[in-house]
């Protein structure tokens, strides 16, 4: 048998992660849960190879034999595997360990909720940076289940001046994720900014916009990539805006400004934006909202202005369909409704929506850059291992 150092697959511990002024204590306790979570997590994505012996071995002969015939898309895949125990006993357990991580990040927060609301309220104090709205709601394909099992999703306000599913955000996807983003959980914003500055080193862009920006995590390695720009994050949820304010203003970013707006319907004039950007965030919307968004970054943008969006790779038919299923786990099983439309649009025709070009359009991976070897490793790979990897697919378009 190889010797083989089974550290190196182990994911880095929860002390590992970046803290700041707003970031929520841990005792011992929900420390050693965290890092039980985390590998749990890591053990699950390493048995998911096992996913694809049954599918080789039972999954597909028995659907032959049956159908006289081989899948002809990633749902009839999908349906197949739900009826094996390996799957099923693979996808209960995933499906597990993100409601225990949302438990176990909204406990911790819900024991300090006091402290921290205060904390932010001192951060955002008279600061124009921060500016919220009453009147925006969040729409319904966001607000109807609880996205990533996280309780009340990422609008929910518990009181005045809530910070909770803020912070519950923060304290959690490096668990999620491994250690995958990084300890500052901002490896797609590291990456994208990195990739945008080497590719293009002339662009200087003076207005960059970010949609969706939830705790504002990815935006602000552009904001430091950038210093010189005026940045704005736009979400259209009031307790993650004001985390993610303090939050900036805790590590020392003071380029951006967080607007509570409706990111369907923005009131900025034609052409105000140098830089439109998403990440991880298309997969979060419906057909109609992604047309519509896309049709504002369109008027948005100024001509030579470039737009991107960060996300997992869509669905090509190049694309095993065993992948395809694998990748569509999160639409069925983690509150992830629109996943699997969403992945499984042309690219180009997203871009078009927006009034972009084919002869405009770009497409490339950008990897995470190395923080610390004990946290985030160099991405390897040319695929994304389901999504583990910190690697990300970067798709968008100069506007003519």
């Amino acid at each position: 048998m190889d010797n083989i150092d089974y550290t190196k697959t182990l994911p880095p511990v929860y002390t590992k992660i970046d803290k700041h002024d707003v970031f929520p204590e841990t005792t011992h306790d929900e420390t050693a849960r965290f890092n039980f979570i985390a590998n749990l997590n890591q053990h699950l994505a390493t048995i998911s190879a096992g996913n694809k012996t049954i599918y080789d071995k039972r999954v597909k002969p028995n659907f032959q034999n049956e159908n006289g015939r081989d899948f002809k898309n990633r749902h009839e895949v999908h349906r197949a595997l739900k009826k094996d125990p390996y799957w099923q006993t693979w996808s209960a357990l995933r499906r597990n360990t993100m409601e225990m991580r949302q438990q176990a990040g909204r406990s911790v927060v819900l024991r300090q909720i006091n402290e921290l609301n205060e904390k932010a309220a001192q951060l955002n104090e008279g600061k124009s940076s921060l500016q919220l709205n009453t009147e925006i709601k969040s729409p319904r394909y966001a607000s109807a289940v609880d996205i990533h099992c996280q309780v009340g999703g990422y609008h929910t306000e518990l009181g005045e001046g809530d910070v909770s599913v803020g912070a519950n955000y923060d304290s959690g996807i490096f668990v999620t994720t491994t250690g995958g983003v990084g300890p500052g959980i901002d490896g797609g914003g590291r990456a994208v900014a990195s990739a945008v500055k080497q590719k293009f080193p002339d662009f200087k862009p003076k207005r960059i916009l970010d949609v969706g920006c939830t705790i504002g995590h990815n935006v602000l390695p552009i904001a430091q990539a950038y210093p010189e720009a005026e940045v704005i994050a736009i979400d259209a949820g009031a307790p993650v805006l004001r985390y993610g304010h303090a939050r900036a203003k805790s590590l020392g970013i003071d380029n951006v400004n967080f607007i509570q707006a409706d990111v369907e319907n923005l009131e900025y004039e034609d052409g105000y934006f140098d830089w439109i950007q998403t990440t991880m965030f298309l997969h979060e919307l419906s057909s109609k909202a992604i047309k519509r968004i896309m049709s504002e970054i369109g008027r948005m943008l100024q001509p030579g202005g470039l737009m991107l969006h960060v996300e997992q790779p869509n669905y090509t038919s190049d694309m095993d369909l065993l992948e395809q299923a694998i990748r569509d786990w999160d639409c069925w099983y983690n509150n992830e409704p629109f996943w699997s439309k969403m992945h499984g649009m042309d690219t180009k025709e997203i871009m078009r929506m927006g009034g972009f070009t084919n002869e405009n359009y770009m497409e490339f991976k950008a990897a995470a850059d190395t923080v610390d070897g004990d946290v985030t490793k160099p991405a390897k790979a040319v695929s994304e291992d389901h999504g583990r990897e910190a690697l990300w697919t970067v798709f968008g378009a100069w506007k003519s």
